[in-house]
């Protein structure tokens, strides 16, 4: 087994892919899940709602902005509806790049994270608070002179430090064309969102599982798309971007698409 795999501490990774109903984590990751459900019962749902708002985003991009690039970061470990499957249903010749430097996910990735003919799917294994890395290494696989979509689902918020996180994306949309999008989501503390429940369960994670997690607040969330036009409907929960059922429930994770002009 690789000597990166930590099987004694809880890794999101596992965590999330738990929550998603998947098997591909251990008794601690389970233990732990199941701990932060009891803190916050709709986390289950948030992971749900996550997953979700990834089909619609990249469905959008591919069919009705013509993205034919894509930069997963934080990729997590393979399950159904990944982007590259999710984008090359509507544009076979899309080419997507994985990024993320948790050595399961690595191990999983290049066994399940395959191509349409047409297409190229890579992976790279490398960490969010590196953009300069993850560029370098993406340029091999993505032409950087043509729109890409820049996509951090649920990563910025282990990035503890909010300049720094701002920065990571700076760095991303600064390296890439007019035309690029920049897909994020993000958990918050708002109780508009029904985020209340969160504190006492990122409390726990950050005591009990890796990587630690913060959460942010709506204007800081809004401030990773400064430069950036925000497509509509804005920022919502990540439930309701784009959603055919417009009473799906409200879950505690932002979720927006930025365009670059």
């Amino acid at each position: 087994m690789n000597d990166r795999i930590r099987t004694d501490i809880a890794h999101n990774a596992r965590v999330w892919n738990y929550w998603l109903g998947g098997k591909d984590n251990y008794p601690v990751d389970r233990a732990v899940g199941d701990q932060v459900t009891g803190f916050y019962p709709s986390i289950g749902e948030v992971a749900r709602a996550d997953r979700a708002f990834l089909g619609r985003a990249v469905t959008f991009l591919a069919e009705d902005a013509g993205v034919r690039q894509f930069l997963d970061i934080g990729t997590g470990l393979p399950t159904a509806d990944n982007t590259h499957e999710v984008a090359q249903r509507s544009a076979p010749d899309a080419r997507i790049v994985y990024v993320d430097n948790d050595p399961i996910v690595l191990t999983h990735a290049r066994a399940l994270l395959t191509s349409a003919p047409e297409g190229v799917t890579e992976y790279v294994d490398a960490d969010a608070h590196d953009p300069e890395k993850i560029l370098a290494a993406a340029g091999a696989t993505l032409d950087l002179s043509r729109p890409v979509a820049v996509m951090m689902l649920g990563i910025l918020n282990f990035v503890l430090d909010t300049a720094e996180a701002r920065s990571i994306v700076r760095t991303l949309m600064d390296a890439v064309p007019s035309g690029s999008h920049l897909v994020l989501t993000h958990p918050t503390l708002e109780p508009e969102l029904g985020g209340e429940g969160n504190k006492a369960a990122m409390a726990f994670w950050n005591e009990n599982a890796t990587p630690p997690i913060t959460a942010r607040s709506r204007a800081e969330f809004a401030s990773f798309f400064d430069g950036l036009d925000l497509l509509e409907p804005g920022i919502l929960s990540c439930s309701r971007w784009r959603a055919t059922d417009q009473d799906a429930p409200v879950v505690a994770q932002f979720g927006a698409v930025g365009r670059k002009p």
